[in-house]
């Protein structure tokens, strides 16, 4: 009687309606966040020691460091950089047949001390790994095709395997891009200031603006909520649908129920007067018998049985329900043809 569709939609809508609740307070903390202009301002405030101020801040800028790192593959100078080696082969399956797969021979990540700088002032990032929106640039990306030796190539295509080649790729955060973060503003003891992730509060490093991050969560907010909307309904449907569908097979079983037994009861009343009615008063009560004992169809139970089976003479089904069987469903035995009888 479980219908586990309508019951996966319903938790499908559930979960989506979660998320977009998520992403709408998302949206509204971010609205509560103090914009600082120049970061000459920020530093102001916080020598200023104001307590007006908030500690969740949203600054922009573009990255800057006293030490940058050079890509080793692209060149490039950035001030989060990772490197990766995946080593590609083709693979032979069970099946028969090659596929492509790779797998991760090296990964190394660098990072160094890294600010954003607007002209009038910077402040220093911690932590933006850990942030929402946070993405690398890819600044290389070189493939290198396989130049293993013949024996070497034997070998391995013993082991069913066909190298590719190696491919090298770098990603790293270069300087001098424009990004916005949105963090807990501190100052230490030396006069730095900086950005870092809050005790509790949002923290965005990203390349959108504040006013672009609101408008993509509140985007993200209301498809969720109609994708809730619409997959709960479609729930409740295929439930309310499976629901009716039991009661309505319910009732066709009482009703059969209720039609065997009163077939029995006249049965068990006619062989009380069997000894006293003549063979016409029989052939009354045979033909009222008739019209009392059930004559369902055995596999729908909706229309009245029509169809003999041959060569094993059954009459239990419906023409319709009986093109579809192969078997009789009372002896098992091959149905080689159908004859549709006829009441008179």
């Amino acid at each position: 009687m479980i219908s586990w569709g309508g019951i996966s939609c319903c938790l499908s809508g559930a979960a989506l309606y979660l998320l977009g609740r998520s992403s709408g307070r998302d949206a509204e903390l971010l609205k509560t966040v103090t914009r600082v202009n120049q970061l000459e301002e920020l530093a102001h405030l916080l020598d200023g020691g104001s307590k007006v101020l908030p500690s969740i801040v949203s600054v922009s800028g573009r990255v800057g460091s006293e030490t940058p790192i050079s890509c080793e593959y692209s060149g490039l100078r950035g001030v989060i950089v990772e490197e990766t080696t995946e080593r590609h082969f083709l693979k032979h399956n069970d099946a028969g047949s090659w596929i492509q797969d790779s797998a991760l021979m090296l990964s190394m990540s660098k990072e160094v001390p890294w600010y954003l700088d607007d002209g009038t002032g910077c402040v220093f990032v911690v932590g933006a790994r850990g942030a929402t929106g946070f993405a690398l640039t890819v600044g290389s990306e070189v493939f290198e095709e396989s130049g293993r030796s013949l024996v070497h190539g034997t070998l391995d295509y013993l082991q069913g395997l066909k190298m590719l080649g190696v491919k090298r790729i770098g990603r790293l955060l270069p300087t001098g891009t424009s990004l916005t973060v949105v963090g807990e503003a501190v100052k230490d003891d030396i006069g730095t200031v900086r950005i870092q992730r809050p005790h509790k509060g949002p923290f965005y490093v990203s390349p959108k603006t504040i006013d672009e991050l609101l408008e993509n969560l509140g985007k993200w907010a209301r498809w969720y909520k109609y994708a809730s909307f619409g997959l709960t309904i479609f729930g409740a449907f295929l439930i309310a649908k499976r629901v009716i569908r039991c009661i309505l097979q319910r009732k066709r079983r009482w009703e059969l129920r209720r039609r065997v037994l009163a077939a029995a009861a006249v049965q068990r009343s006619e062989q009380d007067n069997e000894g006293t009615n003549g063979q016409a008063e029989n052939g009354s009560d045979s033909t009222q018998r008739d019209r009392v004992m059930p004559d369902l169809c055995v596999i729908c139970l909706e229309q009245e049985y029509n169809a003999v089976f041959f060569p094993c003479g059954h009459l239990c089904c419906c023409l319709i329900c009986s093109s579809r069987l192969t078997n009789c469903p009372l002896c098992r035995r091959r149905i080689d043809q159908v004859v549709r009888t006829f009441r008179h």
